[in-house]
């Protein structure tokens, strides 16, 4: 049985604060729980119901604490609104430096972590498995990025460092998506290069817009839509350039 205190301390983890001190994250529910088990990240804490636990005996005779909860703890440790069986920490990997070949998205101070995890998702979806983040954008161990990357948070390498140094460094072409660009179904476009994706309201940045050898755009077709959304563009994006020709 858990301990009232250690629950206590489990909850605490609902607060970023605690997560980056201790640079764990919270993963929740059966199919992400089951992700990260079958990933090369380190479970740290297993919290679920007990018909959770009796069907997984093999997966989490490993990990150091494994504590069966009723829905009411549970409840009181969850960050959702309606728990699902099973919570679970995991330990943070230190980031790896990303390597120059395939295709890499670029995020440019991205801030909402829907659309982070939603391009994580899409990244996971086309075989793209870098992605490289400016130091402002959004964490990637938010909980709302964990929870709608739908497990693509455990195959996609991602780093966060100083974007502008980083493109600078980087010997593949760049690719941003402006809207004065070329029209991206126009482009004979590469097998290798890196994608860069804007902030949600004001996109590329001046600085790192320098840094864009070669601009593109996603025809309005419609003509009466202001812009699409991040994740949207992205997918758009990875779509075309996972698809074209070579």
């Amino acid at each position: 049985m858990i301990s009232k205190a250690k629950l206590k301390e489990l909850a605490g983890y609902k607060l970023a604060k605690h997560c980056d001190e201790d640079e764990v994250f919270v993963v929740e529910g059966p199919k992400m729980v089951e992700e990260l088990l079958c990933s090369a990240f380190q479970t740290e804490v297993i919290c679920a119901k007990n018909e959770w636990i009796e069907s997984h005996r093999d997966a989490v005779v490993s990990i150091p604490q494994v504590w069966e909860v009723s829905d009411e703890e549970l409840d009181r440790i969850s960050g959702l609104k309606t728990p699902n069986m099973v919570w679970a920490l995991a330990k943070r990997q230190v980031s790896a430096e990303i390597e120059h070949r395939g295709l890499i998205l670029a995020l440019d101070h991205l801030q909402d972590p829907g659309n982070l995890g939603t391009i994580i998702r899409t990244a996971d979806w086309f075989g793209i498995r870098q992605v490289v983040c400016s130091l402002d954008s959004v964490s990637c161990y938010n909980p709302k990025v964990i929870q709608s990357s739908m497990g693509g948070i455990f195959r996609t390498h991602i780093c966060y460092t100083t974007l502008a140094e980083w493109l600078q460094e980087c010997p593949l072409p760049v690719y941003g998506a402006l809207l004065d660009g070329d029209n991206l179904f126009q482009q004979k476009l590469p097998a290798e290069a890196v994608i860069v994706i804007g902030n949600e309201s004001k996109g590329i940045s001046p600085e790192i817009q320098k840094l864009v050898g070669h601009r593109v755009s996603i025809p309005n077709i419609g003509g009466t839509c202001e812009s699409l959304n991040a994740a949207s563009a992205t997918a758009i994006l990875c779509a075309s350039f996972a698809t074209a020709k070579k």
